[in-house]
């Protein structure tokens, strides 16, 4: 690792917690909203109410929609409207959302509208009530479009590369929907029909980015076989840091100004989009490509592990099978009599004498 960049995978503990704060109040939202805990600011488009459209003749600045028209309502019926929308090919025209309101409440409102803008009769264009019905149907066609995406991008990417990249690029795109529904509750960004435009870009630029770094690791991995896994991830991310980082900034610019100098309804559709940006560059850079390495590293550890399991098993059981040999009882041996040692010849005993050899000197002596 160079000087000046730090492990990704140490510092992964870091990266998740801070993963962790932030899907925090999403999580949260999701799993107490089929118990009737409500965190989220639905829109009619999910739970019904009513909906009414009003010719001011004049044009809709951010100013008449995000304060003159909502303290309007709410001081005409007592209940904040949930959106106003600028409509109308010239601009002219507003839409207000709000919960269901009943021909009594419906009427204070007009003659609020007619009494504020100098309005007739004929400049209420439509009053109309959504029906709960409605709003569960564009809630199943938003889910399922939501999975269908999903589960293609998981084929296509386990296909690219493998099955636990795959797993990876889902965890950090449930990450990301996570982040947004945090912004929705805490900034009380109303819960419409846009948040499904929201939630399917979201989730094609965030696999975008996972899949530049998952490339790069493929592409390094060839280069360095014998080079541990981890250290290719760390290398690889650093490598495409600066590609992702300059992506998102453009991006960024774009959606801001966007934000900052468009109405209401385009502010409540780019605030979650500049949160859901950054956060699919932040699962991008820090936590793709450790998810990565985490579930490679366990899926090869459970098939070192049943391998183990198979190969003790069938040693087992072989030797179960195995019949073991029957021992032979062994008949004990008749003792043989012990014959007493014979005495051994004297002569094979008994050292030879040999004749001491004469000289030459003394056998002439003798002669």
């Amino acid at each position: 690792m160079k000087q000046g960049k730090f492990s990704v995978i140490k510092k992964f503990p870091i990266f998740a917690l801070i993963a962790l704060i932030a899907i925090a109040p999403g999580l949260v939202g999701l799993v107490t909203l089929p118990f009737g805990m409500n965190l989220f600011n639905m829109d009619v488009d999910f739970i019904g109410g009513t909906s009414m459209t009003f010719d001011i003749h004049e044009e809709v600045t951010s100013d008449i929609s995000s304060k003159t028209i909502p303290e309007l309502v709410e001081e005409a019926v007592g209940i904040a409207p949930s959106s106003v929308q600028k409509t109308g090919d010239n601009g002219e025209e507003v839409l207000i959302k709000c919960t269901r309101l009943d021909s009594t409440q419906q009427k204070q409102v007009v003659q609020a509208m007619q009494k504020q803008f100098n309005l007739t009769d004929d400049d209420t264009q439509n009053i109309s009530d959504v029906n709960a019905t409605i709003g569960k149907e564009t809630q199943s066609k938003a889910i399922t479009a939501a999975l269908v995406a999903v589960v293609l991008m998981m084929i296509y990417i386990t296909i690219r590369f493998e099955l636990t990249s795959g797993l990876a690029a889902i965890t950090c795109l449930a990450h990301d929907l996570l982040v947004v529904l945090s912004a929705y509750i805490l900034f009380r960004i109303p819960f419409n029909t846009t948040f499904i435009a929201v939630a399917l870009t979201i989730l094609g630029y965030s696999i975008n980015a996972s899949i530049i770094v998952f490339d790069r690791i493929r592409e390094n991995r060839k280069f360095a076989r014998r080079e541990l896994f981890e250290e290719t991830v760390d290398k690889s991310v650093w490598q495409t840091v600066g590609r992702t980082v300059n992506t998102s900034i453009t991006t960024l610019l774009t959606v801001g100004m966007i934000f900052i100098f468009g109405v209401t309804s385009l502010r409540q559709f780019t605030l979650p989009m500049i949160i859901g940006i950054i956060a699919g560059a932040y699962s991008s850079m820090f936590l793709s490509g450790v998810f990565w390495s985490k579930y490679r590293g366990m899926l090869r550890k459970n098939r070192r592990e049943k391998a183990q399991k198979k190969a003790s098993a069938s040693k087992y059981s072989e030797k179960a099978e195995k019949p073991q040999p029957e021992k032979m009882e062994e008949t004990p041996k008749a003792e043989e009599p012990v014959s007493e040692p014979s005495a051994a010849p004297q002569a094979a005993t008994a050292k030879k004498v040999t004749p001491k050899k004469t000289s030459r000197k003394q056998r002439k002596k003798k002669h």
